[in-house]
């Protein structure tokens, strides 16, 4: 039998995932299942394409629900109170200077099913968290991008 992976998420991660599948079984299935009501009545199912959109969206739903569930079962939650501010780990935000465009950003290291660039959180699967991860101030890291190698120095590690 394989060996499942765990999946390592902050409390916050945890927490939306949590929300997410609880959204989707209390509110999401009630509104597919008058969905699915209403376009029955509709009559002959092999030509309703309101049922067969909502038997489709409920079908993602239910898988949705499935992953969220398998997610959570195997999530291991960084205990805030116990990262390393001397090297860089899940939950910690690191600092950097883009060394070319002498540009400073800051990203806070999570979980793959946490990750958002939008709101500066990238995976420790990543190919900028892999690089960070375990570095300490001072380090230099090289990340490969489509337009070539980026440089960043890590200037801070912290939290919040």
């Amino acid at each position: 039998m394989a060996h499942e992976e765990e999946v390592i998420v902050t409390a916050e991660g945890y927490a939306k995932l949590e929300e997410e599948m609880q959204y989707l079984k209390e509110v999401k299935r009630k509104e597919l299942a008058e969905r699915l009501k209403v376009a029955i009545s509709y009559g002959d199912l092999k030509e309703n394409s309101e049922y067969h959109s909502a038997k489709d969206d409920q079908a993602f739903m239910e898988t949705r629900i499935l992953i969220l569930e398998k997610m959570l079962r195997k999530a291991k939650v960084v205990d805030a109170g116990k990262i390393d501010l001397n090297r860089v780990s899940v939950g910690s935000i690191a600092v950097l200077k883009d060394i070319e465009f002498n540009e400073t950003v800051e990203y806070r290291i999570v979980g793959p099913a946490e990750a958002d660039v939008m709101d500066n959180k990238i995976s420790y699967e990543s190919p900028l968290g892999k690089e960070l991860m375990g570095k300490e101030v001072g380090s230099v890291v090289h990340v490969t991008a489509p337009m070539g190698v980026i440089q960043y120095k890590l200037l801070e590690i912290k939290m919040n």
